[in-house]
């Protein structure tokens, strides 16, 4: 077993990269690239030169290429002690055009292009576009930049390898005193009277690292973060997997005691305080509250995540698809051509016939306008009625799936000859189904349970988009909408390892419910 699931897990591994690869090259190679402005409305504003750099600029932060400008360079240059703040202030400048560059301008004007022409750059050098004599039309500045497409295999090894980050007493940046990680059985957010064991750090990004509190999964922590890959348009400068887990809805406000001993009633959320390097004395609030430079808290809010509802709303439909479909399935093969198979033939066909899109909004019509269910989903309401609709719409198809293939399975299992034997011995029809056509025939479909319950995480796109479920299922339609690279490889990345996992756990539970089946070598 060991064996087999170590190589299940190599080629799992090996199937996530190559699929992240095509979804790179697609995104970064086969589409045009100037679409990510489509929905820029800075870009829109900006005209000449200005533009340009604006455009390139944003190609870098996209991931498409690294750009220098001889503006960076000479501030690079001030920032290791080659050159001192006057001498900056002579060369930083270019002349209209390269004829009217400044004699000490030239020298470090040449050196910016010989040094960045002999790692493959390409420099770009733009005029300046005058209105008269003396006046720079609007965005008409000179410029002069060096760029370089970033090649596809540098691209991949720099985002695997900040995929995991592990806290440390070293991440946070500048003077913050004594490092080190401090563990109480007396949580400070709780003015250290209620017993709550943290561990607490110092020099850390997360002062949290391991929290308890009364919230599902009680036990919380900040040591290991995933980053999937930041967002530039669907939730800007966030990262994906903090946007598909990041809670919704209104603030909850509590009774909040801070580190100096202020209480207030707020919705910050001080088990989520982050490092802001020089926060504590730039924001006079901030010193009010805070102790230290762990002042970037998130908020409470009254809903769920992206993902917390696509799990919640899916798994709901997964029981019900199994509760009913198996059973109906296993009746319509013990009636099989009765008027039970009939029917339920005539339902798999219609589910499978008609377009998702247009049966979930017939069952969107009938239901608001019958039971009188609501047909929009509502982070701030408190009925639970809100969930059936969209609940019902997933878990229907599944019910039909669920029968054609239990029915499918159980009647193969009735032709077979071990069914004729058993029947010969004395068994009667109900003992036959029960205790063997109904085991062996649900040995497939047991293999995809893992699969629909993962797959619950991923929400579901069309259903999602039609009831307004705040979800994970349309994060990644709006990404390609928006042309948000970085969603697009964070989603397919999650997507990939949830279907890797799911094949292996599937294979798991078929190898614990038939016996027969046996992931280990024997010698012969």
């Amino acid at each position: 077993m060991a064996k087999y699931l170590l190589k299940r897990l190599a080629f799992g591994i090996f199937s996530i990269v190559a699929v992240v690869a095509i979804v790179m090259v697609m995104v970064y190679s086969l589409m045009d690239r100037n679409l990510i402005f489509a929905n820029d409305p800075t870009y829109s504003k900006m005209s000449n030169n200005n533009k340009v750099t604006y455009k390139y600029g944003k190609w870098e932060e996209y991931g498409y290429l690294d750009y220098v400008s001889y503006a960076d360079y000479i501030n690079e240059l001030v920032a290791n002690g080659e050159i001192d703040e006057t001498t900056k202030s002579a060369v930083i400048g270019i002349g209209k055009t390269e004829a009217n560059d400044s004699a000490s301008a030239k020298e470090y004007i040449n050196k910016f292009i010989e040094n960045y022409e002999s790692q493959g750059y390409t420099i770009q050098r733009l005029d300046a576009i005058m209105l008269g004599p003396k006046k720079y039309a609007d965005g008409g500045q000179p410029q002069l930049f060096a760029y370089k497409d970033v090649p596809l295999g540098s691209r991949m090894l720099a985002y695997f390898s900040r995929l995991i980050s592990v806290d440390n007493i070293n991440t946070a940046k500048g003077d913050v005193g004594e490092r080190g990680i401090t563990f109480t059985l007396y949580d400070p957010v709780y003015g250290g009277e209620k017993f709550a064991p943290a561990i607490i750090g110092n020099g850390t990004q997360h002062k949290y690292l391991l929290y308890v509190n009364s919230k599902f999964p009680y036990i919380h922590q900040n040591i290991v973060t995933i980053n999937l890959g930041t967002s530039y348009s669907v939730n800007k400068g966030i990262d994906v997997f903090t946007t598909m887990t990041l809670t919704q809805g209104s603030y909850v406000k509590s009774t909040v005691l801070y580190p100096t001993g202020a209480v207030e009633e707020s919705a910050d959320d001080l088990h989520s305080a982050v490092y802001a390097q020089n926060s504590l004395a730039s924001n006079p609030m901030n010193a009010t509250r805070f102790t230290d430079d762990y002042t970037n808290v998130a908020t409470v809010k009254s809903g769920l995540s992206k993902m917390g509802y696509s799990f919640v709303i899916g798994v709901i439909s997964v029981i019900i698809a199994y509760f009913l479909g198996l059973p109906l399935g296993v009746l319509m093969a013990r009636k099989k051509d009765k008027l039970v198979d009939k029917m339920g033939t005539i339902y798999i066909v219609f589910i499978s016939a008609v377009p998702s899109l247009a049966y979930i909004f017939l069952f969107k019509a009938i239901g608001g306008s019958v039971f009188g269910l609501p047909t929009t989903f509502d982070m701030e309401s408190t009925s639970k009625w809100i969930y059936v609709l969209p609940i019902i719409s997933l878990a229907l198809p599944s019910v039909a799936n669920l029968m054609k293939w239990m029915r499918r399975y159980m009647i193969d299992q009735m032709n077979s000859d071990y069914v004729k034997f058993a029947r010969s011995g004395g068994l009667t029809e109900g003992e036959i189904f029960t205790k063997h056509i109904m085991k062996n025939a649900a040995i497939p479909i047991i293999h995809g349970i893992p699969g629909s319950v993962l797959g619950a995480l991923t929400g579901a796109i069309i259903t999602e988009r039609v009831y307004v479920v705040p979800g994970a299922g349309n994060l990644l339609t709006q990404a390609i909408n928006r042309y948000d690279n970085g969603v697009i490889v964070g989603v397919t990345l999650f997507y990939a390892t949830l279907s890797v996992i799911s094949i292996i756990l599937g294979d798991i539970l078929m190898s614990m419910v038939d016996p027969r089946i046996s992931f280990s070598t024997k010698d012969r």
